[in-house]
């Protein structure tokens, strides 16, 4: 690799001769501006504001301009001979936890190769050190005409560095968070715990470009032709989301995909509200334990209830069938104790009749007698 500075690292009063290597590269596609009419390439050209003749990049030099307008010319020679001691040297200031550098600071980074034989030994000291402190090293240099901030770290076997942004170049975010205040439920933090342990973690070297490889594909098929098939829009934006059903169905979703039966999520009636605005609010709202007790406690009561209900039909079921049987058995025994008084007073009746009978023929034949 091609190495664009060259100098050393200042490690105490060791130096490393070392060489600056760009550690990234970009692969983002190019587009030239070109005349829509014709097909024309459109070109930028430097051109004196004075004279309106173009320039070559040899009669280019540098100026400040005032707030006034006024130019002041800048040379290489001017900056070159600045009383900066790290024009020419990556100096160390300080050995910090990873930790502690804001990754908002993170710039270009490069890897820092050892210049020559002799550099071998210092370089293998810095870098075992390096990694024997779980520290990174907080240094300053300057390239391309600035002076920068950077940190050096062990990558494999190899010092990289990366560019850091000085602290005052650091926005403050004020303003961009919602203004509005915000409550978020012990449920919806549960599933978005639940979705992200279902995501899980992923393998850095799968990820890629899907928008440059379909751009490659345009081009394809425009130099063959062929026209491809627009993608659909997605139009989910600006809509008002139901936000627990659109958790839930992202945690089925991810299952789904990583081949896990999904689960369905029931909130507790009356489920705690809680502002949760970092991880110790969210522990003083219950969190996931008393969710899970709330949650177990409500199911409790209302299979008791539920249990109670259907069992207070059947008794009211059971006594009226009671009732209706002892009502019934009742009338029986009146309507059979009666036909028994109606048999017994109609027998009686028979035999009076009968017994009466025979003592009227006997007194006819003793009257007729007497005459």
């Amino acid at each position: 690799m091609r190495s664009i500075w060259n100098g050393a690292i200042s490690f105490g009063l060791v130096s490393i001769p070392i060489k600056l290597v760009n550690a990234t590269e970009s692969h983002s596609i190019s587009f030239r501006q070109i005349h829509l009419a014709d097909g024309g390439r459109i070109r930028y050209r430097k051109v004196c504001e004075i004279d309106e003749q173009e320039v070559s990049a040899g009669e280019i030099g540098k100026a400040y301009e005032e707030a006034d307008g006024s130019v002041i010319p800048i040379t290489d020679e001017d900056l070159g001979s600045l009383p900066l001691p790290t024009a020419k040297t990556i100096e160390i200031v300080a050995f910090v936890p990873a930790a502690s550098i804001d990754p908002l600071q993170m710039d270009a980074a490069y890897y820092l190769s050892a210049n020559g034989v002799p550099a071998a030994k210092p370089y293998t000291l810095l870098r075992e050190a390096l990694k024997r402190s779980q520290k990174v090293a907080v240094a300053k240099y300057a390239l391309r005409g600035r002076e920068r901030l950077g940190m050096l770290r062990v990558v494999d076997d190899v010092i990289a560095m990366h560019g850091l942004l000085w602290p005052d170049e650091i926005r403050s975010p004020e303003g961009v968070a919602p203004e509005t205040e915000v409550k978020v439920r012990d449920t919806e933090l549960d599933l978005a715990d639940a979705l992200m342990d279902t995501l899980g973690e992923v393998d850095m070297d799968s990820l890629h470009d899907d928008y440059r490889e379909a751009v490659e594909e345009l081009i394809a098929a425009k130099a063959e032709g062929r026209t491809l098939e627009p993608a659909e829009a997605d139009d989910s934006g600006g809509k008002v989301i139901d936000l627990i059903a659109a958790l839930e169905s992202s945690v089925r979703a991810a299952k789904e995909a990583r081949g896990e039966e999904p689960e369905t999520a029931e909130e507790p009636a009356g489920a705690p509200v809680a502002k949760v605005t970092s991880l110790a609010g969210r522990k003083k709202s219950g969190g996931t334990g008393a969710k899970k007790k709330a949650t177990a406690a409500t199911k409790k009561t209302a299979s008791a209830k539920k249990s109670a209900s259907s069992r207070a039909p059947a008794k009211k079921t059971a006594a009226r069938s009671t009732k209706k049987s002892t009502a019934k058995t009742t009338t029986e025994r009146a309507a059979t104790t009666t036909a028994k008084k109606t048999t017994a007073k109609s027998d009686s009746k028979t035999h009076s009749q009968s017994d009466s009978k025979p003592t009227a023929k006997k007194a006819a034949p003793r009257k007729r007698a007497s005459a």
